[in-house]
């Protein structure tokens, strides 16, 4: 059974930073693509940053290009997001997906909160 567990979420003042972690059993996660996504409130989930497994290619959202950096760490099965310069339009629920083997896993989410 897969699964994907994200942690590091919680509230900063605007301009500060937090790392996210995504923690992943149950499948070769070496081979999988991973991706961060978020979901503020009212609105639709939206890509954030991804990694593809072969090459460790990196793709980011404009709007969070140069302020975050998504990397990952095979060995631990993890994948992380840090997140700096961070603004209150920054503030929804974080996840992490792996995709592997054709198929799309996700986990529970984690919170960010931004204050101004």
């Amino acid at each position: 059974q897969v699964q994907l567990a994200e942690s590091g979420g919680g509230v900063v003042q605007a301009g500060g930073s937090l790392r996210l972690s995504c923690a992943g059993s149950g499948l070769t996660f070496r081979n999988a693509d991973m991706t961060w996504f978020r979901q503020a409130p009212g609105k639709g989930r939206e890509f954030v940053a991804a990694t593809n497994w072969y090459s460790e290619t990196t793709y980011y959202a404009d709007s969070v290009q140069g302020r975050f950096a998504i990397s990952r760490d095979n060995a631990r099965n993890t994948v992380y997001l840090q997140m700096n310069s961070l603004k209150p339009e920054n503030t929804a629920v974080y996840y992490c997906a792996a995709e592997s083997a054709g198929r799309y896993y996700w986990g529970q989410g984690t919170q960010v909160t931004v204050s101004s």
